[in-house]
């Protein structure tokens, strides 16, 4: 897979799990660079219906290049999260598909500021046009708020360590820069994990902060399950072991409340979705053409009528 080339992951797992009708309404709420999408659109016919968002203002440019001339496609710049606020939405959608993380052109293009193995900005926001910057947060944070981030999202064992030189460091010059932060965090606890660089961690939780991705996504995944039909289908793919958990419970619906020895069991309080199979994981042949897949789940799931 050459640099900022975008190869879609566990296409034909997410294209069977959606069951996608030539007369339906789908949704992708992570347009990316469109390879899920092509493939539900080649799969519509005239009456079919499918709408893109996505966050990042590149990637609407990108859908606007290359759809603009279908009529059966829709495009919206912004969050999924608010995706129940599109009308086009609210008519009721047959399928949804939500494509966690950051995308390859994200990640490859320096200037965005995602990467630890290019010198560019400390940005890391999907749309560049709102909220702060990892490089403004790490200049106005104290140590504290800093190590929780990192906790957190990261589940970075040297948190509290890596927020104190960051504090330190910015007291002669804040960081700036991709690499700064990255050689600031190996310096910090060295090479730890065999073939993982030891900023993995501190980048990954840092985007997610900024970009408020677990609430987007549990904000989301009402929002999704709200609009689509009864027997509509969602597909989630996601990268990190916070957010897989985040949608095996909202698919798992409430939980049980607790009660005492020797009183009835209480009622099974079922969610408005069903799981369909198991997750589903990268194949080894896949892992092999793209190494991004590697940590990748996909679960489906299907509205209750």
């Amino acid at each position: 897979m050459s640099a900022g080339e975008h190869v879609p992951v566990m296409l034909a797992e997410v294209i069977a799990g959606l069951g996608v009708r030539a007369e339906g309404t789908y949704l992708d709420g992570t347009y990316g660079r469109g390879g899920h999408a092509a493939a539900i659109l080649q799969l519509l016919g005239p009456q079919g219906s499918l709408l893109l968002l996505d966050r990042d203002p590149e990637a609407i440019a990108a859908a606007r290049a290359r759809f603009a001339n279908d009529a059966r496609v829709h495009i919206r710049h912004g969050s999924f999260a608010a995706l129940a606020e599109w009308d086009a939405a609210q008519v009721g959608l047959d399928g949804v598909l939500l494509d966690l993380g950051v995308s390859s052109p994200q990640l490859d293009q320096a200037t965005r500021g995602f990467s630890f193995m290019a010198d560019g900005p400390l940005d890391m926001r999907m749309d560049p046009t709102q909220g702060q910057s990892a490089a403004e947060f790490l200049a106005q944070a104290d140590a504290e708020d800093i190590a929780a981030v990192l906790w957190r999202y990261g589940e970075e064992r040297m948190s509290r360590r890596i927020a104190q030189m960051i504090v330190q460091a910015r007291v002669e010059q804040p960081l700036t820069r991709t690499l700064e932060l990255a050689q600031l965090v190996q310096r910090a606890i060295g090479r730890r994990e065999p073939g993982k660089h030891p900023a993995t961690r501190t980048f990954q939780a840092l985007r997610l902060h900024v970009n408020g991705e677990l609430d987007a996504l549990q904000r989301g995944l009402a929002a999704a399950s709200a609009c689509l039909k009864p027997g509509g289908r969602l597909a989630v793919i996601s990268f990190h072991s916070l957010e897989d958990r985040l949608v095996k419970q909202f698919i798992r619906g409430p939980e049980l409340p607790r009660v005492g020895r020797g009183l009835p069991a209480p009622t099974p309080m079922l969610g408005a979705l069903r799981a369909v199979g198991r997750k589903h994981f990268a194949s080894a042949e896949e892992v092999a053409r793209n190494p991004r897949a590697r940590s990748a789940v996909l679960r489906i799931a299907e509205k209750r009528a």
